[in-house]
């Protein structure tokens, strides 16, 4: 197969490749771009441990193609360095216990800090919901949701004294 010529954003850095038109965006952001905190799992888009950022937007990175992101603005974990709400659901997973092996944790942040920003009032079950597409087969999720939850409040809280100031 013949290679293509893409351009993406990634984590704030603009990159020029060469992929297969079937190379998975997962594969290129493991592979030469060597962002392995984008974990695979399925491959098929079901786990979320492939789970990104595509234009301000979580995205399965093991099923877009690399060339269909032509232009594309990607975020990994590793792109979220100082960012406030990862910061503070960082430091919430490790509080909860929201984590054991890791491995599906890049995507549980990602789809975590996107489920803080979009939905402040957010409440339990609705974080939930919102996880529902990330698996984990070790902490049962309480710690993870109780991590989102706690995030969530923090913010809430935050925003209501700032009103009153």
């Amino acid at each position: 197969m013949s290679r293509i010529d893409i351009t993406l954003t990634v984590n704030g850095e603009p990159r020029e490749l060469k992929v297969e038109p079937r190379d998975q965006l997962a594969d290129v952001l493991r592979g030469p771009l060597m962002l392995t905190g984008t974990h695979v799992g399925c491959e098929h888009g079901v786990c979320g441990a492939c789970t990104i950022e595509i234009d301000g937007a979580p995205a399965r990175s093991c099923i877009a193609h690399a060339g269909s992101c032509d232009g594309a603005t990607i975020r990994t974990i590793e792109g979220f360095g100082d960012d406030e709400i990862m910061r503070a659901l960082r430091e919430a997973f490790t509080r909860e216990h929201a984590l054991q092996c890791g491995y599906c944790t890049p995507g549980m942040l990602v789809v975590g800090r996107d489920v803080v920003r979009r939905l402040p009032d957010a409440d339990e079950a609705r974080v939930r919901e919102e996880m529902s597409g990330n698996l984990c087969r070790c902490t049962g999720y309480r710690g993870i949701v109780r991590a989102i939850v706690s995030v969530i409040v923090a913010r809430r809280h935050a925003r209501r004294e700032g009103a009153c100031r």
